[in-house]
């Protein structure tokens, strides 16, 4: 296998307070934006720029006879007050494109609801209407020689089944970790496999944290792209654990410290070359995927980093920290059981000879 690193003796645990302090200011930044624009923010804004995916909209299916730039259509759109429109092209069709704008007005009783389409269809037209004349209610696009384009169906999302898209995407990723955990648990131990959620859930926090504090829209897409990350950072997690098993039974007389250190260091070359290989790739995404995957390919940037970060800074400590207490909770409750032997006239050495808690021979012997 490729190595980038030889020979490396760095005492990544001996930093643990550094990083893990690093990962709490990240989290509660996190936390303190979404507060704050939910509770205090003018306006009573959302704690999240939640897509129309998650809090309703309407889908207005477009076709051109020559479409234009999806850039140039976003600008129109823009251009007439409606923000945060999704602009998918449709692949099978050709010059189609679906149009996603969020709510326009309040989303109450069904007349209000209604109003709300009535609106956006109205504002979609407005910026459509720069491209070109819209065909005849009553022909199709091809049959009007002086039309530019045609509206061909308008949707709404409801508030309803946004909701149920809210509910079922947090449970999906819950369900995950919660898969996660039990065969990581099965496959090592139950406190690789805490460790390893643990660290999931630090990714995904901080990657909705700074989603929070940017504004960045949270739809479909980046939902999954965090399962994606939830798989990522847990196999990054998982050749890690299985490293420090293996040192574990080679270097028997080493203890768990020095053992988690020299297997993150030797395995950091291929931590290295795995995501800086996706990192690469989710930088092109960024770069040249549109607006479209925009929010997609930034928490998949977001979370390669810091996956990457904490399956070194945190996965590592957090159970290097938890088998030690669990450690010393197995001697404090062995220590009372051996003492009870002595008290009780139990004579268990050879020879009759008494031995106290410790192993060693008691001299009232």
């Amino acid at each position: 296998m490729l190595q980038l690193f030889h020979n490396l003796n760095i005492d990544w645990l001996g930093k643990r307070r550094f990083f893990i302090g690093i990962s709490i200011v990240l989290m509660l930044a996190g936390m303190f934006s979404a507060v704050y624009r939910h509770k205090f923010h003018p306006g009573g804004t959302e704690a999240f720029n939640l897509g129309v995916d998650f809090k309703g909209g309407t889908v207005i299916t477009v076709r051109f006879k020559q479409p234009p730039p999806v850039e140039n259509l976003r600008a129109a759109i823009n251009n007439t007050g409606v923000h945060d429109a999704v602009i998918q092209p449709i692949l099978d069709k050709q010059g189609g494109f679906l149009i996603r704008v969020p709510h326009q007005g309040s989303q109450g009783t069904e007349a209000e609801s209604q109003a709300g389409v009535d609106a956006a269809r109205a504002r979609v037209r407005q910026a459509l209407n720069t491209f070109g004349k819209e065909a005849d209610a009553e022909k199709t696009l091809d049959a009007d020689p002086s039309a530019v384009y045609k509206i061909e169906g308008t949707d709404a999302v409801g508030e309803v089944a946004s909701k149920q898209l809210r509910t079922q995407a947090i449970a999906v990723t819950i369900a995950a970790l919660i898969g996660m955990l039990l065969f990581i648990a099965f496959r090592f131990e139950w406190t690789y496999g805490a460790a390893a959620v643990i660290a999931v859930f630090h990714t995904v926090l901080v990657t909705l944290g700074l989603f929070s504090i940017f504004q960045i829209e949270i739809n479909l897409t980046v939902i999954a792209a965090l399962l994606t990350l939830v798989g990522f950072d847990v196999n990054d997690s998982i050749v890690i654990f299985d490293r420090i098993r293996e040192n574990r039974k080679l270097h028997r007389r080493m203890n768990l410290y020095d053992v988690t250190n020299q297997s993150i260091n030797q395995t950091l070359s291929r931590t290295v070359i795995t995501s800086g290989l996706v990192f690469l790739s989710v930088v092109a995404l960024v770069l040249l995927g549109g607006e479209t995957l925009r929010p997609f390919s930034l928490a998949l940037l977001m979370g390669i980093m810091f996956g990457t970060y904490d399956t070194i800074a945190v996965a590592g400590p957090i159970m290097v920290w938890w088998e030690r207490r669990l450690e010393a909770a197995n001697k404090s409750a062995a220590v009372p059981a051996r003492d009870s032997g002595v008290t009780s006239g139990r004579n268990p050495a050879p020879g009759g000879r008494a031995r106290n808690g410790v192993g060693k021979p008691s001299r009232a012997a």
